[in-house]
């Protein structure tokens, strides 16, 4: 990915480190840390501010594909996790202050152990909660052309890395739930057809409305809190001691897909676009109606059979995604009813 455009002192200081080998300046980490450390205490809404979630997705972005013209040898450079860690503790506090208000009333089980069975329920009882305007039928019913292209440049963020802050979940999990999470990413991953990968599905998608279908090309445009919505599938899969986190994030993201992607596929077709468009939410309405299954009752169930200390955490996974997507979600909602663009100002105005 390119380097994307700084917002900010943060983000300006951490493309100044890494645009150097990694030991030729000093100075410039121990500037880094001293901008994030001053930064912190000023932010009142780590999820909505651009600057630190730009950095932090940066940072996570050295554990994927890497950044063009920054050298892979800053994926472990002590003093670069250290900024890492200091942006995760506020940003999962965050997290979990927003979980714990999307859980609402939601009752934990009595006993110390629970089946996969109530693990699943409960999960598809948070999935099924009604969590106010919906995307999807606004996707399907009346969205613009040019509102169809803002829509995927968000979900591009994500969406062309598909699968992959879940995989780092594997060699965290054993048995049962390892082997339900390898069964979705199989199926994630297109079942070894490259051209079947669901992120190539969404390229096609993108190619066939005249769009740049290249990993991170509209991370520019994008608010801070699409950003958080990936960042925080990063802080759960890259941290071992959050494993539950991720496996209820996909169990979460698996059981609110399939209706959803039939109302964004009916909008698309509204507009005249065939399966080369269409395909990936297609495909998404069959394939996550069975996935939504084995991330429920194996994954996330079969994890808290063998660590009942854990479902606390799946929850939290499950109820971060459901607070911060339905953030971006009326976000963008809002922007489009009152007539504006949900992409950033900043960027639309120097276009």
């Amino acid at each position: 990915m390119k380097v994307p455009t700084a917002r900010g002192p943060v983000s300006t200081a951490l493309f100044s480190a890494l645009s150097e080998l990694p030991g030729t300046d000093e100075g410039a980490l121990a500037a880094l840390q001293r901008t994030v450390e001053g930064h912190l205490p000023a932010t009142l809404d780590i999820i909505g501010d651009d600057d630190l979630q730009l950095t932090l997705f940066c940072l996570y972005e050295l554990h994927y594909s890497g950044l063009e013209g920054v050298s892979d040898d800053w994926e472990w450079v002590p003093e670069l996790v250290r900024v890492r860690q200091l942006l995760e503790k506020p940003f999962e506090a965050a997290l979990r202050e927003a979980a714990a208000a999307a859980a609402g009333d939601l009752e934990l089980p009595a006993q110390s152990r629970v089946t996969s069975d109530e693990v699943a329920d409960i999960l598809f009882g948070l999935a099924g909660r009604d969590s106010g305007p919906s995307l999807s039928r606004y996707v399907a019913k009346q969205a613009s052309l040019g509102q169809l292209k803002e829509f995927l440049i968000h979900k591009s963020i994500y969406q062309l890395k598909e699968a992959d802050p879940h995989t780092f979940a594997i060699p965290r999990l054993s048995g049962r739930a390892k082997a339900a999470l390898v069964e979705i990413q199989a199926d994630e991953y297109g079942g070894g057809r490259p051209e079947r990968m669901h992120s190539a599905l969404f390229a096609r998608t993108m190619r066939g409305l005249g769009m740049d279908d290249g990993y991170g090309s509209y991370v520019d445009a994008v608010p801070a809190v699409s950003l958080a919505a990936v960042n925080l599938m990063s802080l759960f899969g890259l941290n071992r001691r959050l494993r539950g986190a991720i496996t209820g994030h996909l169990a979460i993201y698996e059981m609110t897909s399939s209706q959803p992607n039939r109302l964004y596929g009916r909008g698309f077709r509204r507009h005249g676009f065939d399966t080369e468009v269409t395909h990936y939410f297609d495909e998404h309405v069959e394939a996550d109606a069975v996935h939504e299954q084995i991330a429920g009752r194996d994954l996330a169930g079969g994890l808290v059979e063998a660590e009942p200390h854990l479902l606390a955490d799946v929850l939290f996974g499950a109820t971060a995604v459901m607070a911060v997507d339905g953030r971006l979600s009326s976000h963008i909602l809002q922007s489009w009813e009152n007539g504006v663009s949900s992409l950033r100002a900043e960027v639309l105005d120097a276009a």
